[in-house]
């Protein structure tokens, strides 16, 4: 811990531990204001110091050093640093990807969840896209379809009829028992 700046500005390790533990219950973006503020006036507006002391981001520290001075508050806009998703770029791609997965999907036997039970796989719908009318210019990869797939609770299952019974092998009476 820098010790220096906070034993010159007469800040002892609890107090400092205090503070810590009461901006951490502020809420954003009123904390990184918070932190900017103590930044300025225990720590001479070093931001790696309270790096340091504190544990917090020194480009957090730094931003709220610059909202303190200002005043101003800047606001973050996180929902719109996603990427959209594939289908809602062309909403017509999961229509079309419906309209394919919903002869060969079927519900679960028990009926437990909601998840549609398939036997056609991602390389398959892909296939089937450009009989919909798709140019091959425009058409997602098999990875995006199988993600597209996964987030509408498609599943590829094998079906069940086509498994392999398992022979039981249960003694005869002529059988010969080990041990006697």
């Amino acid at each position: 811990m820098k010790t220096s700046t906070l034993s010159q500005n007469g800040v002892s390790s609890p107090v400092a531990d205090l503070i810590a533990r009461l901006v951490d219950l502020i809420a954003w973006p009123l904390r990184r204001l918070a932190m900017g503020d103590v930044a300025v006036s225990l720590l001479n507006s070093k931001a790696r110091v309270a790096e340091d002391v504190f544990g917090w981001n020194r480009s957090t520290v730094k931003l709220g050093m610059n909202e303190f001075r200002t005043q101003i508050v800047c606001v973050n806009d996180l929902s719109a640093r996603r990427k959209p998703k594939a289908e809602e770029k062309d909403p017509r791609l999961l229509a079309d990807i419906i309209e394919i997965m919903t002869p060969h999907s079927e519900a679960e036997s028990r009926l437990r969840t909601t998840l549609l039970y398939t036997n056609m796989t991602a390389k398959a719908v892909y296939g089937c896209l450009p009989q919909k009318g798709w140019p091959e210019e425009e058409l997602p990869s098999v990875r995006t379809i199988s993600s597209i797939l996964e987030r509408h609770d498609y599943r590829l299952r094998t079906v069940a009829k086509t498994k392999v019974q398992k022979k039981l092998r249960t003694p005869t009476r002529f059988s010969k028992m080990s041990g006697k």
